[in-house]
């Protein structure tokens, strides 16, 4: 049985920090599912469609290895998804204690729902203060944001 893992985010936008995680658990799982979900808690920067073709894109020019399907999920639960694809794991990163006190009881409920175990990942220091709402401010007042997000998202960003 393939080791199948599911990467959710808003990825609002994709950022360096999101492609050191999705490439880490590229080289862990055998079969990755990066998957842009609705959060309604959240006003999007980007149409759900332009993030997964920016999430592709960004794997594709970083050259990340390995079975990766990128997707978008905006009715269901997570781990409805999960079941459909048959994964076992979500995949998360975690910068700050903010972020695991966050992700702690949505990992627990996963779990009790459908079995579903989550796996955090630390980032690389380098990546560790990147967040996708400082990359649309920064983005939003015309700052450069091409230290923080992949190329194809900065191009993408110049030209909106």
């Amino acid at each position: 049985m393939p080791r199948i893992a599911v990467v959710p985010g808003s990825y609002d936008p994709v950022t360096l920090g999101h492609l050191d995680v999705i490439s880490r658990a590229a080289r862990i799982f055998d079969e990755v599912h990066v998957l842009v979900v609705h959060n309604p808690d959240k006003n999007a920067f980007l149409p759900a469609p332009d993030r997964q073709l920016l999430i592709e894109r960004s794997i594709e020019e970083a050259r990340i290895e390995g079975s990766i399907t990128v997707a978008t999920w905006s009715m269901g639960l997570l781990v409805d998804y999960c079941q459909q694809v048959g994964a076992e794991v979500l995949v998360k990163g975690i910068r700050s204690q903010i972020d695991l006190a966050y992700e702690t009881p949505m990992s627990i409920v996963n779990r009790d729902l459908a079995g579903v175990d989550t796996v955090f990942l630390l980032p690389n220091p380098e990546n560790a203060h990147v967040s996708s709402s400082l990359v649309r401010q920064v983005a939003e007042l015309g700052g450069d944001v091409s230290p923080y997000v992949p190329r194809a998202v900065a191009t993408f960003l110049q030209r909106s």
